[in-house]
This record gives C-alpha cells, sequence and structure tokens, in this order.
C-alpha cells in the first residue's frame, strides 16, 4: 500500500479523505492524518479566520500531513491561500476554479497543490501551471459532479499526464483502491466513507441517511448545469419540481440555501442536502477512521493477492 505520493507527502497510506465543506472539520483531519493518511480540512465558504482557527487546531493535534480543500468560488478564496500560505500547510486540494493565479506563491511556500478535475481538457491545462498532482474525480462522487465516470476519466487522465493522479468518486473498500491503481492512480480519495467515522462532526441524522441508503438512493439534481449528488429527500423533490417547470436560476439557488449546513449541522435528513457518493449503499457501519483506514488497506492487501493468484492461473 506504499506507492510514490505516499513519499512525496510524507503520508503512510495514499489515502486522501475528502475535504467537504461542513463535514471535513480538525477532528476528522486529525483522526484519518494520524492514521497514516492525508486529513484534509473542507474551507468551503467559511471566512479566512475560521480556516485559520481549524489549521491551528490540527496541527496542535498531530504533527502529520494535513491538508485544506480551497474551494475557488468561495468569496473569502483570496484571504484562505494568505492563511494557508502563513500557517505552512503542507498540502491544498483545490476545486471550482483554477488556482493558476497562486501557484508561484503557493509553491514557493512549500505547499502543494492538488486540483481536483472532472475532464482531461482541464487536467492537461493545469498540468502545464505547475500543480503537484491532480485528483481524477468521477460522476459517483458526492456533492458537485462531473460528467464522466471515474473508471473512464481516470486512464485518460492519467494517460496524458506526467504527474501523480489521485482517483475520486465511487471507491469505498480496498477493491475500489486496486481497481484505481490498475487504471493509473497512485492515490485515492474518498469522501463519502469518511462521514462515517466517528470522528466526524457531522449530525447522526446524516450519518444515518448514509448507513440506509441503497445502490439507486442518490440522484444529481440542483440546476442542470450544475449537479450536486445527494441522497433522495422531500428537498430532492422540491428541486425535481423547479427542473420541471424549467424555473430560473434564482429560484434554484433560494431553495438551495443553506441546505448543506441543514443536513451537517443540525440534522435535518428531509429538507436538507445529504451529499453522499454513490458507494453510500456500500457502507453499513460508522467506526473510528483508523479502524477504516486499517481495514481498506487489509482489504486492498487481500485483493492483489487474489488477483495475483487469479493471473497466475
Amino acid at each position: 500500500m506504499k506507492t510514490p505520493i505516499c513519499d512525496l507527502l510524507g503520508i503512510e497510506y495514499p489515502i486522501f479523505q475528502g475535504g467537504m465543506a461542513w463535514v471535513a472539520t480538525s477532528e476528522l483531519a486529525v483522526a484519518v492524518s494520524k492514521a497514516g493518511g492525508l486529513g484534509i480540512i473542507g474551507a468551503g465558504n467559511a471566512p479566512a479566520d475560521v480556516v485559520r482557527e481549524q489549521i491551528k487546531k490540527v496541527k496542535a493535534e498531530t504533527d502529520r500531513p494535513f491538508g485544506v480543500n480551497v474551494y475557488y468560488l468561495s468569496p473569502c478564496v483570496e484571504e484562505v491561500i494568505e492563511v494557508v500560505i502563513e500557517e505552512k500547510v503542507p498540502v491544498i486540494t483545490t476545486g471550482a476554479g483554477n488556482p493558476g493565479k497562486h501557484i508561484a506563491k503557493l509553491k514557493n511556500a512549500g505547499v502543494k497543490v492538488f486540483p481536483v478535475v472532472a475532464s482531461v481538457a482541464l487536467a492537461k491545462r493545469l498540468a502545464r501551471v505547475g500543480v503537484d498532482g491532480l485528483i481524477a474525480e468521477g460522476m459517483e462522487c458526492g456533492g458537485h459532479v462531473g460528467g464522466i465516470t471515474t473508471m473512464a476519466l481516470l486512464p485518460q487522465i492519467a494517460d496524458v499526464v506526467d504527474l501523480p493522479v489521485i482517483a475520486a468518486g465511487g471507491i469505498a473498500d480496498g477493491r475500489g483502491i486496486i481497481a484505481a491503481f490498475a487504471l493509473g492512480a497512485q492515490g485515492v480519495q474518498m469522501g463519502t466513507r469518511f462521514v462515517c467515522a466517528d470522528e466526524c462532526t457531522a449530525h447522526i441524522k446524516y450519518k444515518e441517511a448514509i448507513l440506509k441508503a441503497k445502490d439507486r438512493d442518490t440522484v444529481v439534481t440542483g440546476p442542470p448545469a450544475h449537479g450536486v449528488r445527494v441522497l433522495k429527500n422531500k428537498l430532492t423533490r422540491e428541486f425535481d419540481r423547479l427542473i420541471a417547470e424549467n424555473a430560473p436560476s434564482e429560484e434554484f439557488e433560494q431553495l438551495g440555501a443553506g441546505k448543506l449546513r441543514a443536513a451537517v449541522v443540525d440534522g435535518d435528513d428531509q429538507f436538507g442536502s445529504i451529499m453522499a457518493g454513490q458507494i453510500a449503499g456500500m457502507i453499513s457501519d460508522i467506526k473510528p477512521a483508523a479502524e477504516i483506514i486499517q481495514d481498506l488497506v487489509k482489504e486492498a492487501n487481500s485483493v492483489n493477492d487474489k488477483v495475483a493468484n487469479f493471473i497466475k492461473r
């Protein structure tokens, strides 16, 4: 379970924890990093002082590498980048934008940059601006989605960039990790599985909704051009109504405002946005992040052995 990405980032296992807004707090990041993965704080739209506080909490609890996910649609993105540099955060992952204008500043500060990409074209463009690696995220993931599956996207990106590629979307166990390696990844990023970690501060109703989910219980909803994968509930039915009525974008924005916080913090499992990937149906328990990671490693090693024996036959 050691790949070149482990040496690059100083981590024990090539497992990134997704930087989910409201969900990926310092508590979860600490637990994952202590367990040998890369714990990540989800900055989301949070003000820079809140992000700084989260970073300081992680640094107070562990000296293991960790990261911050920087959301480029946040109104606070410039201030968050400055905090990341000032606090000497080892790694950032980025989403919803191009970090190109910040690359030189970040690299001068020793920050490794791993943008999330959902297309080959974007992967090529970001590789040219000097990022350290890419996270190829398929549409199976929870939250904002692209239009290509992980299995189709990952090998195409791995074939055209000379950078470490991390696979994301649709991975919940050791089988998924070995499959990602076979398709060209050096590591994996997992979000939904880590929501059901003991250390995740998401409301128990959010976690229970994932535990109850079956294979067809996620849906891509929201404005047609900006789909978000969530678990079906009364909120998704309201989005479906707006889509059927061809409602203006303002109505979608009004309906969706604050709904992720409502689910994660308040436990609203009916009108909250319960972001989860298609692998939600594979998750059946809540346990410590360290146990999740050890199970992943054991499963991956077991699958690897089975594949090797099968090929020998």
